[in-house]
């Protein structure tokens, strides 16, 4: 008999944020989601806007930045039963800093939310997906991963590290059935955190200014069920008025 299916996504934050959007669409297309973060208050919420849908979902509290919280959280998946059919890299930590004002810290700790972590990610991730030579696994980018602009040079680099990660899973791992994505989100995404953050930018982006987080979440589920010969590896989202 065959084993139940899910979904994992790390990087899960405010309910109107990317990493629920995701975790929602895929409880939507049935699959058992797994979502993953820091803050427990927030997964809950996220878990209960899922359950609140019809859908099922498990919160687990992990650091991407850690390697026993990483291994710990695909254990989870697999000694649930389930076997992993989707696995979303959404870790986003960005410093804002001119070159000159960035100290090691803050440069290191970039590094590790975002390359470090989708490395460790992405290993673990594909180790459960090899046996069956099937399943997806999607990293999401940024403006940045492609061209490093001050004062974010720093992100940039950490950006163009996963890029450069997912570039390498894909050659590797694609011809032994692992789609991998590199999804570069070209923009700002409409949420809490963006009005909150920078609610001058938003206005000024206008009506369709913004990135609508559901909508890149089904283009997510769109790359899952893309046939395998004709894969997409890297992908660009934007609205149709930003500039490129």
């Amino acid at each position: 008999m065959a084993r139940p299916k899910a979904a994992l996504v790390l990087g899960v934050g405010p309910v109107s944020g990317l990493g629920s959007a995701l975790a929602k669409r895929f409880a939507t297309a049935g699959l058992q989601v797994f979502i993953a973060g820091r803050s427990p208050s927030k997964l809950a919420l996220v878990a209960q806007a899922i359950t609140g849908q019809g859908g099922a979902a498990t919160p687990v509290i992990a650091d991407a930045t850690l390697e026993t919280d990483v291994v710990r959280l695909l254990a989870t998946v697999a000694e649930a039963g389930f076997d992993l059919e989707i696995a979303a890299y959404n870790v986003d930590s960005n410093i804002p800093a001119p070159l000159l004002e960035t100290d090691l810290e803050t440069f290191t700790k970039l590094w590790q939310q975002n390359s470090l972590g989708a490395f460790l990610f992405g290993r673990e991730a594909i180790k459960h997906m090899l046996p069956r030579q099937r399943g997806t696994l999607i990293f999401t980018g940024a403006t940045a991963s492609l061209r490093a602009k001050p004062p974010f040079t720093a992100f940039a680099a950490a950006k163009a590290g996963v890029r450069a990660l997912a570039q390498g899973m894909a050659r590797e791992f694609g011809p032994q059935g692992i789609h991998v994505v590199h999804a570069v989100i070209d923009g700002v995404i409409d949420g809490d955190r963006a009005r909150n953050q920078f609610p001058k930018f938003v206005e000024a982006k206008g009506q369709d200014g913004l990135l609508q987080a559901s909508a890149i979440a089904e283009t997510y589920w769109q790359l899952h069920c893309q046939h395998p010969s004709a894969w997409t590896h890297e992908i660009d989202l934007r609205p149709f008025k930003e500039a490129f």
